[in-house]
């Protein structure tokens, strides 16, 4: 037999070992380091991580005793970011912003409760940014140095009578970033963050001051307006800091932070926070309440201080330290006895509230008997649901970017494209059978009476809160006409009013699919709006325009690539928990005369 060819591509030896440099290692695997790239359409876009990075440098410095301003600028596409603290080492100014495992942050001693990326931060953002500007101010003396895609290109050192501290500033590149827009309601929110968790700070932002005497007392009542059952309990000691109250909402609202990190994810801080709450409250009134009855409606933020936090990953959302928990859940329990102890009207609406609960519990308990019966034969054999292999919070090889998701569409014809273009193991579809029950104002009760949103809550595992939601993204994929609109605001609707949790948790999405489809014999191009169907016109020469009506029209060869890696998602958020039932009452409330004419206003 003659001798096998082997491709060179097959060849596996030292040639096809690469080392990549950091910076290069940067640029290649953005993700590990910024977790996603984005326009600046949502909030966790990678350019708002950017400046996060360097923004949270400049706290550090007020957190150890040093500088009490931070100055953040932006226009158009240039950062810079101004801070009054003790300045880079002026020695150590290139290495300190291009070096990987360059810093003060792997010291105890000049950073105890930092919120940095140990030392990568700072680098990300200058090898990430078409042009990076670094100026440190010391002892009336400066170091400047300039890169441009995190490499040297000139530095210098002189004398200046500035005041000491650090001055950056960066333009995202659009090599790594693409076409991108800076939202200045999300960096006015995350501006506010650092004020709420860092009182005595104050911050500018294009020319408007930002500062917090209160701290996460003002963030929460920024947060519950004058949804408030009762006044905030806030507590701050050295390293806890947390304020609660309880809203007419259902379900449970928190904002967590671990060293000013926001930790989306909750983790052992939260946890400990909940547990304290309730043993607080039950050995105040003498009771052994529920968990359910005592944080139905709830709305808190808690802030913690640690020298050695582990988070599950790098973009740090969730907190796993353990060893925390004791001491969290002791001093919550206190402070909430304290309050309780001094404040007696507020103790009397308190509990009221949970007896409240509880009778709204029962209630739903014996509607929840019923519908069970109903449901034994199906299990999660839920009609309609065709379900995916892998499901959320399972210990699968799941790849981070292929999250588990159902897609939540209207009628069978739209599902069935969608069905044969899926990932069976990470995407699931759910098929409505047209327009749902509008629950604004109803109680919970009616999920059970109402078939289809009963099996929609027990297909999605939410029954009991979204500790056991299945899917870690939920995709509204309604047809882009006005009953499709329709179907989409009563979803939302059954989700701010009984699983809000569900929205503030990142959780909840719009699919995007193209309205049009312009192809010639050559090339098809798809469009999301007129403007790029006119483009993608006068691109292509003697093309043809098809006009999406639903989502029945896409053929399953060509809905896969709507679906797979390049998926155009619209987050669902809400500004502040106030809002939701404002927003609600005027679209989906009574028909009240200020709707009317805003209808007539808008027809057009």
């Amino acid at each position: 037999m003659g001798k096998q060819k082997v491709s060179s591509a097959a060849v596996y030896d030292e040639s096809k070992i690469k080392t990549l440099s950091s910076l290069e290692h940067i640029r290649l695997r953005t993700g590990m380091y910024i977790g996603r790239l984005g326009d600046g359409s949502n909030v966790d876009d990678g350019i708002y991580i950017l400046l996060k990075e360097v923004v949270d440098n400049s706290v550090d410095e007020f957190i150890m005793g040093f500088g009490r301003e931070v100055s953040v600028e932006i226009r158009e596409d240039m950062v810079k970011v101004r801070d009054f603290g003790r300045g880079i080492p002026l020695g150590k100014i290139v290495e300190c912003v291009s070096v990987i495992n360059t810093g003060a942050k792997y010291n105890d001693e000049v950073f105890q409760f930092s919120v940095g990326l140990n030392g990568v931060g700072t680098k990300a953002v200058n090898a990430l940014s078409s042009k990076f500007r670094v100026v440190a101010y010391r002892e009336g003396k400066f170091a400047e140095a300039h890169f441009e895609r995190g490499l040297l290109i000139s530095e210098k050192k002189g004398k200046s009578s500035q005041p000491t501290g650090t001055l950056i500033e960066f333009v995202p590149d659009r090599e790594i970033f693409g076409e991108y827009v800076f939202n200045p309601e999300f960096i006015e929110k995350r501006i506010w963050n650092y004020a709420y968790l860092n009182t005595g700070l104050s911050l500018e932002y294009n020319g408007k001051l930002y500062a917090s005497k209160r701290g996460l007392f003002d963030l929460l009542s920024g947060e519950v307006g004058s949804e408030n059952i009762y006044d905030i309990i806030y507590y701050k000691g050295k390293q806890l800091e947390f304020a609660l109250t309880h809203t007419h909402n259902y379900g449970e609202d928190y904002f967590s932070y671990v060293n000013g990190q926001f930790t989306s994810a909750g983790g052992s801080h939260l946890s400990a926070f909940r547990e304290g709450i309730l043993k607080g409250i039950n050995e105040y009134y003498k009771k052994s309440y529920s968990g359910v009855d005592v944080r139905d409606g709830i709305a808190g933020v808690i802030a913690v201080k640690l020298m050695n936090p582990v988070f599950e990953s790098q973009t740090k959302n969730k907190l796993g330290n353990n060893d925390i928990k004791g001491w969290i859940v002791q001093e919550v329990k206190a402070a909430i006895i304290d309050v309780l102890m001094k404040n007696q009207k507020t103790a009397e609406k308190l509990s009221g509230k949970i007896v409240s609960n509880e009778k709204l519990r029962k209630e739903l308990n014996e509607v929840k008997k019923g519908a069970r019966e109903a449901a034994k034969k199906i299990s999660l054999k839920i009609p309609n649901l065709k379900d995916c292999k892998n499901h959320y919070g399972e210990n699968h090889k799941k790849l981070p970017e292929s999250p588990t998701t159902v897609f939540l569409t209207e009628g069978q014809s739209a599902s069935g494209s969608m069905i044969s273009a899926r990932d069976v193991y990470t995407q699931a579809i759910f098929s409505l059978r047209g327009k749902v029950l509008n629950v604004y104002g109803k109680k919970r009760t009616e999920i059970y009476k109402n078939e289809e949103l009963y099996n929609l809550m027990m297909a999605l595992g939410i029954e009991n809160g979204i500790e056991g939601l299945r899917y870690e993204r939920v995709v509204i994929a309604t047809d882009a006409d006005f009953d499709g609109f329709h179907i989409r605001n009563l979803l939302l609707t059954f989700f701010l009013n009984f699983f809000e949790e569900a929205v503030h948790g990142g959780h909840i999405f719009i699919l995007e699919t193209p309205l049009f489809r312009v192809r010639n014999k050559q090339e098809t191009l798809y469009c999301y709006n007129a403007a790029e169907r006119e483009r993608a016109r006068e691109k292509l020469k003697n093309s043809e325009v098809t006009r999406f009506k639903g989502l029945g029209e896409i053929s399953p060869k060509e809905f896969g690539q709507f679906i797979g890696p390049d998926i155009r998602l619209v987050p669902v958020s809400v500004q502040a928990i106030h809002e939701i039932r404002k927003t609600l009452e005027f679209y989906m409330g009574k028909n009240t005369p200020e709707r009317r004419q805003f209808i007539m206003e808008n027809l057009i």
